[in-house]
C-alpha cells in the first residue's frame, strides 16, 4: 500500500524487481482488497518490464474495456438479428404465408 501524492489516497501497489531496477504496478481493481503486505503474483514483459499487471482474473483476462466493447457488440448484433427479421423480403413473407406443415407419422415411417 502506498499514498498517491494526489489524491492523498492509500493505493494498493505491487512492487518488483527486474535484476537491480524496481518497479511497482497499480493493484487496485474493483471488488478486490488487498492487505498489506499480501503478496500476489505479477505477470512481466521483461521487454516492457514497466507494463506489468497482477495475475488476477478480473483485471488480466478480462479488463472494463474488454467487457463494455463486448456487450455493446451483443446489443448491435441483436439489433441486426432483429432488424433483419422484422422486415423481411416480399418472397420470403409469401413463402411463410403459404407454408403447410407436413403430414408426418407417428414413428417417421
Amino acid at each position: 500500500m502506498q499514498l498517491d501524492s494526489a489524491s492523498n489516497k492509500v493505493v494498493p501497489k505491487a512492487i518488483y524487481s527486474i535484476g537491480i531496477n524496481l518497479y511497482s504496478v497499480n493493484a487496485s481493481y474493483p471488488f478486490i482488497n488487498y492487505n498489506a503486505d499480501e503478496r500476489v503474483e505479477v505477470i512481466v514483459e521483461h521487454e516492457h518490464p514497466s507494463r506489468a499487471a497482477v495475475y488476477r482474473f478480473w483485471g488480466y483476462w478480462i479488463t472494463w474495456g474488454e467487457l463494455l466493447t463486448s456487450i455493446i457488440m451483443a446489443v448491435l448484433l441483436f439489433q441486426v438479428a432483429v432488424s433483419i427479421t422484422k422486415n423481411p423480403t416480399p418472397e420470403a413473407l409469401k413463402e411463410q404465408l403459404s407454408y403447410e406443415p407436413e403430414k408426418k407419422t407417428k414413428y417417421g415411417d
